[in-house]
Protein backbone atom coordinates (compact mmCIF):
# COMPACT_ATOMS: atom_id res chain seq x y z
CA UNK A 1 0.00 0.00 0.00
CA UNK A 2 2.91 2.63 0.58
CA UNK A 3 3.14 1.93 -3.40
CA UNK A 4 -0.33 2.95 -4.40
CA UNK A 5 -0.72 6.49 -3.71
CA UNK A 6 -2.45 9.12 -6.15
CA UNK A 7 -0.84 12.05 -4.90
CA UNK A 8 3.19 11.19 -4.88
CA UNK A 9 3.17 12.99 -1.83
CA UNK A 10 5.64 9.94 0.36
CA UNK A 11 8.54 7.96 -0.76
CA UNK A 12 8.64 4.57 0.38
CA UNK A 13 10.03 1.67 -0.40
CA UNK A 14 8.86 -1.00 -2.71
CA UNK A 15 8.54 -4.66 -1.44
CA UNK A 16 10.48 -5.86 -4.23
CA UNK A 17 13.86 -7.20 -4.23
CA UNK A 18 14.65 -8.02 -0.75
CA UNK A 19 16.82 -11.13 -0.83
CA UNK A 20 17.76 -13.46 1.69
CA UNK A 21 21.05 -14.62 2.86
CA UNK A 22 22.04 -18.04 4.99
CA UNK A 23 22.81 -18.87 8.32
CA UNK A 24 20.82 -16.73 11.68
CA UNK A 25 18.42 -18.03 14.00
CA UNK A 26 14.70 -18.39 13.92
CA UNK A 27 11.76 -18.65 16.59
CA UNK A 28 12.19 -17.09 19.99
CA UNK A 29 9.60 -15.20 22.06
CA UNK A 30 7.68 -11.89 22.70
CA UNK A 31 6.89 -9.63 25.24
CA UNK A 32 4.84 -4.77 26.39
CA UNK A 33 0.75 -0.50 22.98
CA UNK A 34 -1.83 3.38 20.48
CA UNK A 35 -1.67 5.95 18.85
CA UNK A 36 0.52 8.84 20.18
CA UNK A 37 3.37 5.93 21.18
CA UNK A 38 3.45 5.77 17.23
CA UNK A 39 7.52 6.57 17.40
CA UNK A 40 8.33 4.20 19.92
CA UNK A 41 7.76 1.25 17.91
CA UNK A 42 9.84 2.89 15.51
CA UNK A 43 12.63 3.50 17.65
CA UNK A 44 12.75 -0.18 18.75
CA UNK A 45 13.06 -0.87 15.04
CA UNK A 46 16.12 1.07 14.55
CA UNK A 47 17.83 -0.53 17.56
CA UNK A 48 16.48 -4.12 15.85
CA UNK A 49 18.01 -2.90 12.54
CA UNK A 50 20.37 -0.96 13.30
CA UNK A 51 21.90 -1.40 16.51
CA UNK A 52 24.82 -3.66 15.60
CA UNK A 53 27.61 -4.89 17.70
CA UNK A 54 28.73 -1.44 18.55
CA UNK A 55 26.24 -0.74 20.67
CA UNK A 56 26.61 -4.46 22.31
CA UNK A 57 30.15 -3.71 24.16
CA UNK A 58 28.50 -1.75 26.64
CA UNK A 59 25.37 -3.60 27.25
CA UNK A 60 26.94 -5.13 30.24
CA UNK A 61 26.67 -1.84 32.36
CA UNK A 62 22.78 -1.49 31.46
CA UNK A 63 21.48 -4.91 32.54
CA UNK A 64 19.31 -3.27 35.27
CA UNK A 65 17.55 -0.84 32.59
CA UNK A 66 16.37 -3.97 30.99
CA UNK A 67 12.87 -5.36 32.38
CA UNK A 68 11.63 -8.12 30.18
CA UNK A 69 8.12 -9.86 29.79
CA UNK A 70 7.63 -13.49 29.63
CA UNK A 71 5.25 -14.67 26.49
CA UNK A 72 5.53 -18.15 26.19
CA UNK A 73 3.95 -19.36 29.38
CA UNK A 74 0.75 -17.25 28.66
CA UNK A 75 1.06 -18.26 24.56
CA UNK A 76 1.73 -22.43 25.31
CA UNK A 77 1.88 -24.65 22.19
CA UNK A 78 -1.15 -23.37 20.17
CA UNK A 79 1.14 -21.55 17.95
CA UNK A 80 2.43 -21.66 14.09
CA UNK A 81 5.03 -24.00 14.06
CA UNK A 82 8.64 -22.76 15.31
CA UNK A 83 10.80 -22.71 11.98
CA UNK A 84 14.37 -23.02 11.44
CA UNK A 85 15.19 -21.56 8.28
CA UNK A 86 17.91 -18.90 9.36
CA UNK A 87 15.47 -16.37 9.55
CA UNK A 88 13.87 -14.27 12.48
CA UNK A 89 10.52 -12.58 13.01
CA UNK A 90 9.80 -9.48 15.27
CA UNK A 91 6.37 -8.15 16.43
CA UNK A 92 7.36 -4.47 17.44
CA UNK A 93 4.41 -2.43 18.96
CA UNK A 94 3.80 0.81 20.55
CA UNK A 95 1.45 1.56 23.01
CA UNK A 96 -0.42 4.57 24.00
CA UNK A 97 -0.30 4.57 28.03
CA UNK A 98 -0.76 8.35 28.69
CA UNK A 99 0.53 8.25 32.51
CA UNK A 100 3.77 9.12 33.64
CA UNK A 101 5.85 11.23 31.63
CA UNK A 102 3.90 10.52 28.66
CA UNK A 103 0.56 12.08 29.72
CA UNK A 104 1.49 15.38 28.15
CA UNK A 105 0.35 13.56 24.93
CA UNK A 106 -3.14 12.80 25.80
CA UNK A 107 -5.57 11.72 28.40
CA UNK A 108 -4.99 7.90 29.84
CA UNK A 109 -8.88 6.22 29.05
CA UNK A 110 -7.82 3.42 30.93
CA UNK A 111 -6.62 0.56 28.68
CA UNK A 112 -3.55 0.65 26.26
CA UNK A 113 -3.88 0.29 22.95
CA UNK A 114 -1.26 -1.17 20.41
CA UNK A 115 -0.64 1.89 18.12
CA UNK A 116 2.10 0.96 16.01
CA UNK A 117 2.51 -2.29 15.08
CA UNK A 118 5.07 -3.58 12.56
CA UNK A 119 6.49 -6.60 11.83
CA UNK A 120 10.29 -7.10 11.14
CA UNK A 121 11.30 -10.07 8.80
CA UNK A 122 15.07 -10.81 8.88
CA UNK A 123 15.74 -12.77 6.20
CA UNK A 124 18.27 -15.32 6.38
CA UNK A 125 21.78 -14.32 6.74
CA UNK A 126 20.65 -11.21 8.17
CA UNK A 127 21.54 -9.29 5.16
CA UNK A 128 18.30 -7.98 4.38
CA UNK A 129 15.14 -7.39 6.23
CA UNK A 130 11.52 -6.42 5.66
CA UNK A 131 8.83 -4.42 7.43
CA UNK A 132 5.10 -4.51 7.30
CA UNK A 133 3.11 -2.03 8.83
CA UNK A 134 -0.32 -3.41 10.26
CA UNK A 135 -2.58 -0.11 10.65
CA UNK A 136 -3.64 0.07 13.80
CA UNK A 137 -7.79 0.09 12.74
CA UNK A 138 -7.23 -2.75 10.83
CA UNK A 139 -10.98 -4.89 11.59
CA UNK A 140 -9.46 -8.74 12.60
CA UNK A 141 -11.10 -11.75 13.89
CA UNK A 142 -9.60 -11.72 17.51
CA UNK A 143 -8.41 -14.75 19.04
CA UNK A 144 -9.24 -15.75 22.51
CA UNK A 145 -6.67 -14.71 25.01
CA UNK A 146 -5.31 -14.81 28.32
CA UNK A 147 -3.84 -11.94 30.00
CA UNK A 148 -0.94 -11.17 32.36
CA UNK A 149 -3.14 -12.32 34.87
CA UNK A 150 -4.28 -15.67 33.48
CA UNK A 151 -8.01 -14.12 32.61
CA UNK A 152 -8.78 -16.11 29.61
CA UNK A 153 -10.54 -12.97 26.93
CA UNK A 154 -12.84 -13.65 24.35
CA UNK A 155 -12.50 -13.83 20.83
CA UNK A 156 -13.82 -11.52 18.60
CA UNK A 157 -14.62 -10.79 15.24
CA UNK A 158 -14.06 -7.48 13.26
CA UNK A 159 -11.91 -6.61 16.42
CA UNK A 160 -9.87 -3.16 15.69
CA UNK A 161 -6.21 -4.81 15.50
CA UNK A 162 -4.87 -2.08 18.45
CA UNK A 163 -7.87 -3.63 20.59
CA UNK A 164 -6.03 -7.35 21.13
CA UNK A 165 -3.21 -5.51 23.07
CA UNK A 166 -6.19 -3.47 25.44
CA UNK A 167 -7.98 -6.71 26.01
CA UNK A 168 -5.14 -9.16 26.39
CA UNK A 169 -1.92 -7.50 27.06
CA UNK A 170 1.66 -8.33 24.84
CA UNK A 171 0.75 -12.18 24.62
CA UNK A 172 -2.52 -11.41 23.20
CA UNK A 173 -1.30 -9.08 20.11
CA UNK A 174 1.30 -11.73 19.39
CA UNK A 175 -1.31 -14.07 19.49
CA UNK A 176 -3.34 -12.29 16.95
CA UNK A 177 -0.23 -11.54 14.61
CA UNK A 178 0.46 -14.63 14.87
CA UNK A 179 -3.01 -16.09 13.53
CA UNK A 180 -3.12 -13.17 11.29
CA UNK A 181 0.04 -14.18 9.67
CA UNK A 182 0.60 -17.87 10.01
CA UNK A 183 4.12 -16.89 11.48
CA UNK A 184 5.64 -17.53 14.55
CA UNK A 185 7.47 -14.36 15.84
CA UNK A 186 10.64 -14.94 17.42
CA UNK A 187 11.05 -11.81 19.81
CA UNK A 188 8.74 -8.83 20.93
CA UNK A 189 9.54 -5.80 21.49
CA UNK A 190 8.30 -2.14 22.66
CA UNK A 191 9.14 1.39 23.42
CA UNK A 192 8.44 3.72 26.00
CA UNK A 193 6.65 6.90 24.59
CA UNK A 194 8.91 9.29 26.37
CA UNK A 195 12.29 7.17 25.86
CA UNK A 196 11.66 7.36 22.12
CA UNK A 197 12.13 11.76 22.29
CA UNK A 198 15.21 10.93 24.46
CA UNK A 199 16.89 8.68 21.86
CA UNK A 200 16.30 10.96 19.13
CA UNK A 201 18.06 13.63 20.77
CA UNK A 202 20.72 11.31 22.08
CA UNK A 203 21.47 10.90 18.67
CA UNK A 204 21.47 14.67 18.11
CA UNK A 205 18.35 14.91 15.99
CA UNK A 206 17.12 13.05 12.21
CA UNK A 207 17.53 14.78 8.81
CA UNK A 208 14.52 14.98 7.09
CA UNK A 209 13.69 16.74 3.45
CA UNK A 210 9.60 17.88 3.66
CA UNK A 211 8.64 18.88 -0.15
CA UNK A 212 5.51 20.74 1.07
CA UNK A 213 4.84 22.51 4.23
CA UNK A 214 3.41 20.01 7.01
CA UNK A 215 1.32 21.88 10.08
CA UNK A 216 -0.55 19.83 12.03
CA UNK A 217 -1.73 21.59 15.38
CA UNK A 218 -2.31 18.24 17.42
CA UNK A 219 1.01 16.71 16.99
CA UNK A 220 2.31 20.22 17.49
CA UNK A 221 4.33 20.15 13.93
CA UNK A 222 4.84 22.84 11.82
CA UNK A 223 7.51 22.55 9.25
CA UNK A 224 8.18 24.92 6.17
CA UNK A 225 8.98 22.91 2.59
CA UNK A 226 13.13 21.77 3.19
CA UNK A 227 15.62 20.00 4.88
CA UNK A 228 15.25 20.20 8.55
CA UNK A 229 16.93 18.46 11.21
CA UNK A 230 14.13 16.95 13.94
CA UNK A 231 14.42 16.87 17.34
CA UNK A 232 13.09 14.29 19.55
CA UNK A 233 9.83 16.67 20.06
CA UNK A 234 9.86 17.22 16.15
CA UNK A 235 9.95 13.42 15.17
CA UNK A 236 7.54 12.71 17.79
CA UNK A 237 5.10 15.22 16.41
CA UNK A 238 6.22 13.88 12.42
CA UNK A 239 5.50 10.35 13.03
CA UNK A 240 2.12 11.22 15.20
CA UNK A 241 0.80 13.08 11.65
CA UNK A 242 -2.51 12.20 10.28
CA UNK A 243 -4.99 14.73 9.80
CA UNK A 244 -3.17 17.36 8.04
CA UNK A 245 -1.38 14.41 5.27
CA UNK A 246 -2.60 12.60 2.47
CA UNK A 247 -6.09 11.68 2.86
CA UNK A 248 -5.89 12.00 6.73
CA UNK A 249 -5.51 8.74 7.47
CA UNK A 250 -3.68 6.17 9.78
CA UNK A 251 -2.24 5.20 6.18
CA UNK A 252 -0.81 8.33 5.29
CA UNK A 253 0.68 8.21 9.15
CA UNK A 254 2.45 5.28 8.59
CA UNK A 255 4.06 6.67 5.01
CA UNK A 256 5.59 9.39 6.99
CA UNK A 257 6.61 7.01 9.85
CA UNK A 258 8.41 4.42 7.05
CA UNK A 259 9.64 7.52 5.11
CA UNK A 260 11.12 8.74 8.89
CA UNK A 261 12.95 5.51 9.82
CA UNK A 262 14.75 4.96 7.07
CA UNK A 263 16.16 8.35 7.71
CA UNK A 264 16.85 7.70 11.48
CA UNK A 265 18.34 4.24 10.49
CA UNK A 266 20.89 6.17 8.19
CA UNK A 267 21.62 8.61 11.19
CA UNK A 268 22.45 6.45 13.42
CA UNK A 269 24.83 4.92 10.69
CA UNK A 270 26.43 8.55 9.93
CA UNK A 271 26.19 10.17 13.14
CA UNK A 272 29.42 8.43 14.35
CA UNK A 273 28.42 7.02 17.37
CA UNK A 274 30.19 3.26 16.81
CA UNK A 275 33.63 5.48 17.31
CA UNK A 276 32.43 7.69 20.53
CA UNK A 277 32.78 5.72 23.41
CA UNK A 278 30.59 8.47 25.34
CA UNK A 279 27.95 8.41 22.72
CA UNK A 280 27.84 5.17 22.61
CA UNK A 281 27.13 4.67 26.24
CA UNK A 282 24.49 7.62 26.45
CA UNK A 283 22.45 6.10 23.50
CA UNK A 284 22.55 2.53 25.14
CA UNK A 285 21.33 3.85 28.07
CA UNK A 286 18.68 5.62 26.87
CA UNK A 287 17.41 3.08 24.23
CA UNK A 288 17.83 0.20 27.20
CA UNK A 289 15.76 2.60 29.63
CA UNK A 290 13.47 2.76 26.57
CA UNK A 291 12.46 -0.58 25.41
CA UNK A 292 10.77 -3.29 26.86
CA UNK A 293 11.51 -7.02 25.54
CA UNK A 294 10.56 -10.25 25.92
CA UNK A 295 11.89 -12.41 28.55
CA UNK A 296 15.03 -13.95 25.70
CA UNK A 297 16.21 -10.40 24.92
CA UNK A 298 16.02 -9.12 28.63
CA UNK A 299 20.01 -9.80 29.53
CA UNK A 300 23.19 -7.76 28.16
CA UNK A 301 24.48 -11.20 26.38
CA UNK A 302 20.89 -12.10 24.91
CA UNK A 303 21.30 -8.34 23.89
CA UNK A 304 24.53 -8.49 22.30
CA UNK A 305 23.94 -11.44 20.31
CA UNK A 306 21.05 -10.02 18.90
CA UNK A 307 22.61 -6.99 18.47
CA UNK A 308 25.91 -8.30 16.60
CA UNK A 309 23.33 -10.61 14.00
CA UNK A 310 21.98 -7.49 12.42
CA UNK A 311 25.17 -4.90 12.76
CA UNK A 312 25.16 -4.83 8.77
CA UNK A 313 21.92 -3.89 7.85
CA UNK A 314 21.54 -0.09 6.81
CA UNK A 315 18.44 1.70 5.53
CA UNK A 316 19.05 0.31 1.84
CA UNK A 317 18.36 -2.97 3.10
CA UNK A 318 15.52 -2.76 4.69
CA UNK A 319 12.04 -2.73 2.10
CA UNK A 320 9.00 -1.23 4.11
CA UNK A 321 5.16 -1.92 2.87
CA UNK A 322 2.15 -1.80 4.87
CA UNK A 323 -0.34 -5.18 5.03
CA UNK A 324 -2.89 -4.29 2.17
CA UNK A 325 -5.96 -3.25 2.93
CA UNK A 326 -8.81 -1.02 1.89
CA UNK A 327 -11.45 0.96 3.76
CA UNK A 328 -14.57 -1.03 5.29
CA UNK A 329 -17.24 -0.24 3.23
CA UNK A 330 -19.42 -0.40 6.63
CA UNK A 331 -17.23 2.39 8.08
CA UNK A 332 -14.85 4.31 6.14
CA UNK A 333 -13.08 5.00 9.42
CA UNK A 334 -11.80 1.62 9.31
CA UNK A 335 -9.54 -1.11 7.09
CA UNK A 336 -9.93 -4.17 6.24
CA UNK A 337 -7.37 -6.58 4.79
CA UNK A 338 -7.13 -7.85 1.08
CA UNK A 339 -6.99 -11.45 2.09
CA UNK A 340 -5.69 -12.30 -1.15
CA UNK A 341 -2.68 -9.92 -1.43
CA UNK A 342 -2.14 -10.19 2.72
CA UNK A 343 -1.87 -14.03 2.03
CA UNK A 344 1.06 -13.20 -0.20
CA UNK A 345 3.08 -10.98 2.00
CA UNK A 346 2.55 -13.13 4.83
CA UNK A 347 3.32 -16.23 2.82
CA UNK A 348 6.60 -14.40 0.85
CA UNK A 349 7.94 -14.16 4.61
CA UNK A 350 7.21 -17.53 5.99
CA UNK A 351 9.25 -18.94 2.97
CA UNK A 352 12.03 -16.35 3.54
CA UNK A 353 11.47 -14.57 0.16
CA UNK A 354 10.99 -11.20 -1.08
CA UNK A 355 7.27 -9.44 -0.71
CA UNK A 356 6.11 -9.54 -4.16
CA UNK A 357 5.45 -6.20 -5.75
CA UNK A 358 1.75 -7.47 -6.94
CA UNK A 359 1.21 -8.02 -3.46
CA UNK A 360 0.07 -3.88 -2.51
CA UNK A 361 -0.55 -2.79 -6.40
CA UNK A 362 -4.60 -2.34 -5.21
CA UNK A 363 -3.87 -1.84 -1.69
CA UNK A 364 -5.37 1.76 -0.10
CA UNK A 365 -2.64 4.42 0.50
CA UNK A 366 -3.14 7.27 2.58
CA UNK A 367 -1.90 9.14 -0.35
CA UNK A 368 1.07 11.12 1.72
CA UNK A 369 3.75 9.73 -0.44
CA UNK A 370 6.88 11.92 -1.05
CA UNK A 371 5.92 14.21 1.41
CA UNK A 372 8.70 13.26 3.21
CA UNK A 373 12.26 11.69 2.49
CA UNK A 374 15.93 11.58 3.18
CA UNK A 375 18.50 14.23 2.93
CA UNK A 376 21.16 13.10 1.05
CA UNK A 377 23.32 11.01 2.72
CA UNK A 378 26.42 12.79 4.52
CA UNK A 379 29.11 11.91 7.23
CA UNK A 380 27.99 13.31 10.60
CA UNK A 381 30.39 13.98 13.79
CA UNK A 382 28.83 12.58 16.94
CA UNK A 383 27.47 15.14 18.82
CA UNK A 384 28.79 15.51 22.56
Amino acid sequence: MTEQSQSGRIRAPRPGGVVGRPSGRRRKQPAKGRRALTVAAWSTAVLVLAGGSGLGYVYFKLNGNLQGVDINARLGTDRPKNLDNGSMDILVLGSDSRSGANAAYGVDEGGARSDTAMVVHVYQGHQKAAVVSIPRDTLVDRPACTDGNGTTVAAQQRAMFNTAYEAGGPACAVKTVESMSGIRMDHYIEVDFTGFKKLIDELGGVGITTTEAIKDPKSHLDLAPGTHTLDGEQSLGLVRTRKSVGDGSDLGRIQLQQAFIKAFIDQVKDVGVFSNPKKLLGLADTATKAITPDSELDSVNELMSFAKGLAGLGAEDVDMITMPVRYDPADPNRVVPLRAQSRQVWQALLSDRPIPASATKDAATGQAEGLVKQPRRRSVAAPE
